[in-house]
């Protein structure tokens, strides 16, 4: 049996969504070919090897016992997890599966640690990571892959608001205030006048050193989850149903006042095309494992690049599950793939 280090959790404002999504792999992993080795990483960044129940993960109450702090050993090739409870013990694993959201955990940081350590990462590499997380890189790459991206202005903390202004009177309202590197939707708002643009910033801000305006795009969401290194299968083409405002944290994690649906009602010739496009980014972004990759779908038919997740929900009901399921991977196979891809390289 291969040892999986299931890491979760972490310093992020995604880290209740993380727990979620660990929840769900560690439940569904293939008993008969994988052992996990649990390692939760608080809020505040202590590193625990976790041997309790899996319901305690999903109520955060993990941490509360049956956990013992521990590190990597970062001596190259080495693979094994140290226990920092006095008795000198080591755990053995075979390959690191991240289940961590937003930064410090799917923006190439943990990914670079376990590169740097030789161990073995099921799914995105550090470089993919960090573009990956980067709206405005990650858009730049896109455009020069010959996918079409919104017009956009970037602005450092600092800022003039004149600035500002003026980028979003080019741009056109309603548009969208953006930090570059957040995920969930934190730090997002859609601005409908001049007035609500300060504001908007500055939450932005908060987030993040950099911050993007960016046009609205018309039309709606789709989806599309991409699976592989050299060999890519991709899922079914799925698409956000919004009854109002935008796609963000609460309606992904709620789905209050929206839809998804799966497989997108378009033709089928148009998810051919949402397919085709998807390979195209998750090669020019350097992808490997697996990354769900966003776009949007104008009235006029066009696709407009959104972003890449390159480690998307992965709850039972998570759209990345879901896409590859009507595809025929349910989820239990769906994690083997992406275990055993790993060795593709």
């Amino acid at each position: 049996m291969k040892r999986i280090l299931v890491m979760f959790g972490g310093c992020s404002t995604e880290y209740g969504v993380s727990l979620q999504s660990a929840h769900a792999v560690l439940s569904h992993l293939d008993g008969a070919r994988y052992q996990p080795v649990m390692v939760g990483i608080t809020r505040q960044g202590a590193w625990r090897y976790y041997t309790g129940p899996l319901e305690r993960i999903l109520t955060d109450l993990w941490q509360d016992r049956d956990c013992v702090p521990c590190t990597l050993s970062l001596d190259r090739g080495s693979r094994q997890l140290v226990l920092l409870d006095g008795s000198g013990g080591q755990i053995p694993f075979d390959v690191a599966l991240p289940v961590l959201h937003g930064k410090n955990g799917e923006d190439g940081t943990l990914q670079g640690l376990l590169e740097l350590a030789g161990i073995p990462v099921a799914g995105c590499g550090t470089l993919c990571s960090a573009l990956c997380m980067d709206k405005d890189r990650a858009h730049k790459l896109a455009a020069l892959a010959g996918v079409a991206v919104p017009r956009s202005a970037l602005f450092r903390r600092g800022a003039r608001q004149e600035e500002l202004l003026a980028a979003a009177r080019s741009l056109g309202f309603p548009l969208f205030v953006k930090p570059v590197r957040a995920g969930s939707s934190f730090g997002i708002t859609r601005v409908t006048e001049e007035a609500a643009l300060p504001a908007a910033a500055k939450d932005a801000f908060a987030h993040d050193r950099e911050i993007l305006l960016e046009e609205a795009v018309p039309g709606f969401e789709v989806g599309c989850a991409v699976l592989g290194t050299e060999v890519l299968t991709v899922g079914a083409v799925d698409e956000i149903q919004l009854s109002q405002g935008f796609f963000d944290f609460t309606e992904k994690y709620t789905l209050r006042t929206s839809a998804i649906h799966c497989p997108a009602r378009i033709s089928p010739a148009l998810a051919r095309e949402v397919q085709d496009t998807a390979r195209v980014l998750y090669r020019a972004l350097d992808c490997k494992g697996f990354a769900r990759v966003d776009l949007f779908l104008t009235p006029e038919g066009k696709l407009v690049f959104n972003e890449v997740n390159t480690i998307p929900g992965f709850t039972a009901h998570s759209r990345y599950p879901n896409m590859m399921k009507a595809a025929g991977l349910d989820f239990t196979a769906l994690l083997t793939r992406i275990i055993e891809t790993e060795g593709e390289e």
